[in-house]
């Protein structure tokens, strides 16, 4: 789709908020919450969650942390669109929805991982589920925070102090009733955190949803190779060079959108080898099968060489 950028609101430092509506004002393809659009930035596509109501809306509307590092998506949005501009995005889609069938929710959002939280809150407030919210960032740097409280009320729990967030995070873990679902999204340190309180309190591993927003920074990987089986043709991957970069300059197409591990349109099969999976999009059953990659951001085993059918 091409949308017209409404609205820019710059009010929280680092992080731009952007109101994206069709032309001609019709509605815009419905979304469940947690669903992220890939959008085109400057040649550049990046996967932004999407924090309105996914119920017939006429806008779409994300925020967007300026990252100085990595390849440059933010930085376009930051720096080069304006008010009037267009921009390409897909079509919403969502690895991070809720389970309709849980009647209790607990929401847990690290500074711009916010968004998708954002989302999900306001369909638990439409569809009166019972929920919990605990929202942690940086001071002064705290994205949709107006938001967040008109929607929540007494039911959200701010912090800008790590140590005060672990501590109310394994006091709340510790007295959900049974059958409550959690959702986290925020970098991998708080992840990581979340998980093991989690698992502390006994929580089923089926009740723990977690996306991270946006791939970390990523080490440069050791060298590999990929095989391709069909054509018998072996490509040589270097350190600091991902999978589908190392195809791509070989003349080997791979549909992608994201680059970045979250949208999942890169999915290639694996015939033979072990990869090393970086990604945020495949589930822990097909990362465990090793019959596909994310040749994005992820990699092959030590020593291995990754086999494809093409």
């Amino acid at each position: 789709m091409m949308l017209r950028v409404r609205v820019i609101d710059d009010s929280v430092p680092t992080i731009r908020s952007l109101t994206l509506a069709a032309d001609d004002g019709r509605r815009l393809p419905g979304f469940v919450p947690g669903s992220h659009v890939v959008i085109d930035a400057g040649g550049r596509s990046n996967a932004y969650s999407l924090t309105g109501d996914g119920i017939a809306p006429s806008e779409y509307r994300i925020s967007v942390l300026r990252v100085d590092g990595g390849h440059g998506g933010s930085r376009w949005i930051h720096d080069m669109l304006g008010p009037g501009d267009t921009v390409t995005v897909s079509l919403p889609r969502s690895a991070f929805a809720p389970v309709a069938r849980a009647r209790r929710h607990v929401l847990i959002a690290g500074g711009i991982g916010v968004t998708p939280i954002l989302s999900h809150l306001r369909s638990a407030r439409r569809w009166n589920r019972e929920v919990r919210v605990f929202y942690t960032h940086r001071p002064g740097v705290g994205a949709h925070l107006d938001e967040m409280t008109e929607l929540a009320g007494g039911d959200l729990a701010v912090f800008t102090s790590r140590e005060e967030f672990c501590a109310a995070l394994d006091v709340e873990l510790a007295r959900q009733p049974f059958g409550t679902h959690l959702y986290a999204c925020g970098p991998a340190g708080m992840i990581d955190r979340v998980h093991a309180a989690a698992s502390a309190a006994y929580w089923p591993a089926s009740r723990v949803h977690v996306e991270r927003f946006g791939i970390d920074a990523l080490d440069a990987g050791e060298p590999f190779r990929v095989h391709l089986r069909e054509s018998q043709r072996t490509i040589d991957v270097p350190s600091g060079t991902s999978m589908l970069e190392a195809l791509e300059r070989n003349g080997i197409a791979i549909r992608n959108r994201c680059r970045q591990g979250v949208c999942g349109e890169c999915v290639t099969p694996v015939s033979a080898g072990v990869p090393t999976h970086r990604d945020l999009y495949l589930s822990d059953e097909d990362k465990n099968s090793g019959a596909v990659i994310m040749p994005c951001v992820s990699r092959a085993a030590c020593d291995t060489t990754l086999e494809v059918p093409r």
